[in-house]
């Protein structure tokens, strides 16, 4: 199957927050060589909210990495906006992710001595700039947060720490944001308030997003989905429901398991 067919739509260029062309990831050499991206080429446009699916091992972490700027890439390209990432010396790639890219783990990575609103401005602080305090406020309002933004994270339940986390990614309205199993370490409520936070982000504040994940009714929240196997792309689907994506991830493993 081809690596392309499954791309996105090619639109004009500042329809596209970031792009993989023919992206390549090998770790290892000799009989040690592992190849965890084949050649892979996907557009994420914006204000959209894309899940990457994919069996154990199919490289849908390794994919987010390297177009996050966090990983080298052994071959091809891989941008955000119109910034060759593979181009880029590690100060100028440290801007980009400060300045660019927002991030959601599924560790949280508070500061736990850090009020809530300390926690959610702490990238700009360091970076020696002023948060625009109209977006802060918008993004506080969005996650829920007015009435916690003097606790600290102890203080805070597991769902309204990672509203913290993804209210410091939106705060500096990067272009992108890159989100790695974020609902992980919640409970089945908590994560679909921040799932739907996630996906109200893209509707009302034009936010993009692009989410790995391997839980289906995670991925449902998302506008596509891309599936991976084996370190190429191998599926995509619009306007996902958890049905859908659970029976495409059957046809890439017969066992039906997706982490």
């Amino acid at each position: 199957m081809s690596t392309t067919e499954y791309a996105a739509p090619q639109g004009s260029g500042d329809a596209v927050a970031a792009r993989a062309t023919e992206l390549s990831k090998v770790y290892g050499a000799g009989e040690t060589r592992v190849v965890a991206l084949d050649a892979v080429s996907v557009d994420f446009r914006r204000a959209e909210f894309t899940a990457i699916m994919g069996p154990s091992g199919s490289g849908k972490s390794t994919l987010m990495h390297c177009m996050a700027g966090l990983d080298s890439v052994s071959s091809g390209s891989a941008r955000i906006g119109d910034v060759e990432l593979t181009a880029l010396k590690d100060k100028k790639l440290t801007q980009l992710r400060r300045d660019k890219i927002g991030f959601v783990f599924q560790a949280f990575n508070l500061l736990p001595t850090l009020t809530a609103a300390e926690n959610i401005t702490l990238p700009m602080d360091i970076a020696g700039r002023k948060p625009d305090q109209a977006w802060l406020s918008q993004v506080i309002d969005t996650v829920g947060l007015s009435e916690r933004l003097s606790h600290r994270p102890g203080q805070l339940s597991g769902g309204q720490q990672q509203r913290v986390a993804c209210a410091r990614a939106l705060a500096s309205r990067p272009e992108i944001i890159f989100a790695d199993e974020p609902t992980g370490n919640l409970d089945s409520r908590s994560g679909a308030e921040i799932l739907g936070f996630l996906r109200n982000s893209v509707r009302e504040l034009g936010q993009t997003i692009v989410m790995v994940t391997h839980d289906p009714v995670a991925a449902s929240y998302a506008d596509r989905v891309v599936f991976l196997a084996d370190g190429r792309i191998v599926d995509e689907l619009a306007n996902p429901t958890a049905e859908d994506v659970l029976n495409r991830m059957k046809r890439f493993d017969g066992r039906g398991r997706t982490s």
